[in-house]
C-alpha cells in the first residue's frame, strides 16, 4: 500500500515540523498495526506521543496541519490521538488524550482537546483498548518501538473495557453492523487467548471453534463486508449478548 506509507511518512514529517523536540513518536495503530487494513474500507489509525502537555495553540496548529484539507488522507479518514508519554506508559483505563482528530473525505470532522469534552455516548473505553493494541503491535512510523512507549491495561481492566465496548455496541445504532460482530469476535479472542487479532481473523477463528455460539451472524458479517446485505439484527444482538456473557464470566 504505497499510498498509505507515503501518507504516514508525510504525517510524521508534519508532526516533527509542528512539535519539534516535543515529539516522542508516531505509531500506526488499529487495522494497520494488526495487518487487517482493507483499502476503501479501513480508517488510518495513528497515535502520536508527546513529552508534555500541549498548549491550545500547539493543538490547533496540529489539527490544521493534519486535517484532510491540508494533508489528504488516502483512506476513509484519519483517526488520530495524541498522548503524553506518562499517559501512554501508564496502563491507565482513562482516555487521557491531548488531542483527538477525525478527518477525511468520508468521515465527519471532529477535533477534541480534552477528554471531558467528548460526548459520553461515544464511549471512553476505546483509548485504553487502543493503547493495549499499540503496546503489543504498534508500528513506529517515527520514534522508538511502540513496546517501549505504551503499556497495556491489566488483563482484568482490559476484560472490563472489552465488555464495556460490547455493551456500547448493543446500545448503539451500529449494533447490527458487520463491524460490531467482528469487534465482538476480537474481544472474545483477546480474553480467551491473550492475543490481539485483526477483526476478520478473529471472526474466522471464532467461526471455526466448536462451542455454544451461533456463528451464523459471523458468516453474514463476512458477506456484508463483501457487499452483501447486513447481518440479521436480532441474530447479531443475541450473538453480542452471548459473547458478553462469556467475557464477563
Amino acid at each position: 500500500m504505497p499510498e498509505v506509507e507515503e501518507y504516514l511518512t508525510a504525517l510524521a514529517r508534519t508532526c516533527r515540523d509542528l512539535l519539534g523536540d516535543e515529539l516522542v513518536g508516531g505509531y500506526a495503530a488499529g487495522s494497520l498495526a494488526l495487518d487487517g487494513y482493507r483499502p476503501g474500507r479501513s480508517d488510518i489509525d495513528v497515535a502520536v506521543v508527546v513529552r508534555s502537555t500541549l498548549d491550545e495553540e500547539s493543538k490547533r496548529a496540529l489539527v490544521r496541519g493534519l486535517r484532510h484539507e491540508n494533508l489528504p488522507c488516502p483512506a476513509r479518514g484519519l483517526e488520530l490521538v495524541v498522548y503524553r508519554t506518562d499517559v501512554a506508559g501508564s496502563g491507565s483505563v482513562e482516555p487521557g488524550f491531548e488531542v483527538e482528530l477525525n478527518t477525511g473525505a468520508r468521515m465527519d470532522f471532529r477535533a477534541t482537546f480534552d477528554p471531558a469534552d467528548r460526548p459520553p455516548a461515544d464511549g471512553g473505553f476505546w483509548y485504553a483498548i487502543d493503547r493495549g493494541i499499540l503496546a503489543d503491535h504498534g508500528r513506529a512510523v517515527v520514534g522508538p518501538p511502540a513496546a517501549t512507549v505504551f503499556t497495556a491495561p491489566s488483563e482484568w481492566d482490559l476484560a472490563h473495557l472489552l465488555a464495556e465496548s460490547l455493551r456500547w455496541h448493543l446500545d448503539s445504532t451500529a449494533a447490527a453492523s458487520d463491524d460490531a460482530v467482528l469487534n465482538a469476535c476480537r474481544a472474545l479472542c483477546r480474553v480467551r487467548s491473550g492475543r490481539w487479532l485483526a477483526k476478520p481473523v478473529a471472526g474466522a477463528a471464532v467461526k471455526s471453534q466448536p462451542g455454544s455460539l451461533d456463528t451464523t451472524v459471523i458468516r453474514e458479517a463476512f458477506r456484508a463486508r463483501d457487499g452483501g446485505p447486513p447481518p440479521d439484527a436480532a441474530g447479531v444482538r443475541r450473538f453480542q449478548r452471548e459473547v458478553l456473557r462469556l467475557i464477563e464470566g
